[in-house]
């Protein structure tokens, strides 16, 4: 089988005759006398296409033949027409020389090994041996983008095993008794490499380091190029526009508006708190006057559809801090009903757990928790006041 993704990466079209069709769980698996379409290796993906009218969703090579995989069946097996995703293998390539000159780079300034790549659907990452620091890597991205913008031209090489040994190669070759495909970037990286890349460094265009974290023994980098890493330039230079207009500044004026919302916000959300409990205190106080008591026990009942659950719970913690006091409470909030029980810890023969495993079958719902508190939620919202009715008279009885 002729492999034309490596005589001309850059070939969109091309015509091949149907060797053969395998059925498999529904899909069919189509070897073809030469083809275009990458099989997946090297931590490139394959390419995407057609067939025809056939869409190809998968390429695979297994003993030396590459089956392209389809959900329908190709009628045409004579001399038919195939196309590829170009975008797809556009990126590709330029994602895929990305990761050459980024790894070449931090090995060369840092000693840095990369020991894996993953091309993703949005992003890339390699792992480098080596912990680097943030200045260290922003330096590692200058240096690989100095690289791109010298327009090296990329070139691929078949050599003997006497040309072999010449050549710089920095890592393990693999064991085959193959010609190994060399890809050769100038000076910069000379590796061992089955996928497909762009004919010069220029057409990268960009490598963006998006974040790097500790990955087991290694540093994982995430990084975007060519068209990836343009968009996110563009997008995020919208995002920077319109947060000024927002802001009515330039973006050092923006920064510092930003800094100084941020505090103004905390404090706020600081005396707001403050305030909640200060009314959560006064409410406490209220419903403790307004609650029957029965051989010396507060009894709260009541039930809340403006609130959040942690305003609820907080209510219930301040009045359960009150000797001798038993808070039922209930809640609905987005179409869901929620019973929150509580007891203040003296009252050691109320089981809050099962009182409300007990009641929440009421509204179709399930929950639980511990001695002195417990909560949970169902859908039948018409029937929570009859939940802390049906619990109020279990307490009020027991």
């Amino acid at each position: 089988m002729s492999k034309l993704y490596y005589t001309n990466p850059y070939q969109k079209t091309f015509t091949a005759e149907v060797v053969s069709i395998t059925e498999k769980s529904g899909d069919f698996h189509i070897v073809l006398d030469q083809t275009a379409f990458y099989p997946e290796g090297g931590g490139q993906p394959s390419d995407t296409g057609f067939i025809e009218d056939s869409p190809i969703t998968y390429v695979y090579e297994e003993n030396g033949t590459i089956y392209h995989v389809s959900p329908k069946k190709p009628i045409k097996i004579h001399k038919a027409k195939c196309r590829l995703d170009w975008a797809r293998r556009l990126d590709h390539m330029q994602q895929h020389m990305a990761q050459h000159i980024l790894s070449a780079c931090l090995l060369d300034a840092f000693q840095a090994n990369t020991v894996s790549f993953h091309l993703g659907r949005e992003i890339c990452t390699i792992d480098i041996d080596k912990m680097l620091t943030s200045e260290q890597l922003l330096e590692g991205e200058r240096l690989a983008n100095a690289i791109i913008n010298e327009n090296i031209q990329v070139e691929i090489l078949y050599p003997t095993k006497q040309e072999l040994k010449k050549l710089n190669i920095r890592k393990s070759l693999p064991k085959t008794y193959e010609p190994i495909r060399i890809v050769k970037i100038g000076d910069l990286d000379i590796n061992p490499c089955c996928g497909t890349h762009p004919s010069s460094t220029i057409e990268v265009q960009l490598i963006k380091l998006i974040k790097w974290e500790k990955n087991k023994t290694n540093l994982r980098i995430t990084f975007l190029a060519g068209d990836r890493g343009v968009a996110d330039s563009l997008s995020k230079d919208q995002f920077v526009r319109h947060l000024c207009h927002m802001l009515k500044g330039n973006e050092q004026d923006v920064l510092t508006r930003v800094e100084t919302l941020t505090q103004h916000t905390n404090t706020l959300i600081s005396e707001n708190r403050k305030l909640k409990e200060k009314i959560a205190e006064f409410e406490v106080k209220g419903l403790l006057e307004e609650a029957p008591i029965i051989r010396n026990c507060h009894i709260v009942k009541k039930s809340f559809s403006n609130r959040t659950l942690k305003e609820v719970q907080l209510l219930g913690s301040k009045l359960t801090a009150t000797p001798n006091t038993i808070a039922l409470l209930g809640l609905m909030l987005d179409e869901q009903a929620y019973l929150i029980f509580m007891c203040s810890k003296e009252l050691k023969k109320f089981n809050m757990d099962t009182l409300l495993k007990d009641s929440i079958t009421l509204i179709d719902g399930r929950g639980g928790g511990s001695y002195f508190s417990a909560q949970g939620g169902g859908k039948s919202l018409s029937n929570l006041e009859s939940a802390l009715d049906y619990a109020y008279l279990k307490i009020s009885k027991s």
